[in-house]
């Protein structure tokens, strides 16, 4: 019972803590919980207790921080244009005309052969090929 203790602590501590150690301990705390309700002695829960936290800290951590440290990729340029709403100003179809992007004109096609698009009607951008946005209509 007291690993199930000192695993709830160290469990509230990594809560209030950005170090990602104590979360480690408070895992091999169970451990050596798990290991006591399997009859072991105190120096079996001790040594899973050392071992579980170790092996943690050498393995897990590090993968763990490099998660928390990278930021989530920023998407520029045309890239940042795909999923965005468009506007259809000139009659879209497999073949050509013309959308508002953005509060900015762009060349566009239909995605789908036989979809046309009118004026006024609102699509996504579904990928830019070139200088030409590839558009799917919504549904009204």
């Amino acid at each position: 019972m007291w690993w199930v203790v000192i695993g709830a602590a160290f469990g509230i501590a990594e809560i209030f803590t950005t170090f990602l150690v104590f979360g480690m301990f408070a895992v091999g705390a169970l451990a050596a919980a798990l290991a006591a309700a399997l009859g072991a002695n105190v120096v079996v829960q001790a040594v899973a207790f050392a071992a579980v936290s170790t092996a943690l800290l050498a393995f897990l951590r590090p993968i763990a921080r490099r998660h928390l440290h990278s930021s989530p990729e920023t998407r520029t340029g045309v890239d940042a244009l795909v999923g965005q709403e468009a506007l259809v100003v000139e009659r879209v179809d497999a073949y050509g005309g013309r959308v508002k992007i953005g509060g900015e004109i762009w060349s566009a096609r239909a995605l789908h052969p036989e979809q046309i698009l009118d004026p006024g009607t609102a699509a996504d951008v579904i990928e830019i090929k070139g200088a030409t946005a590839v558009v799917f209509g919504r549904d009204p």
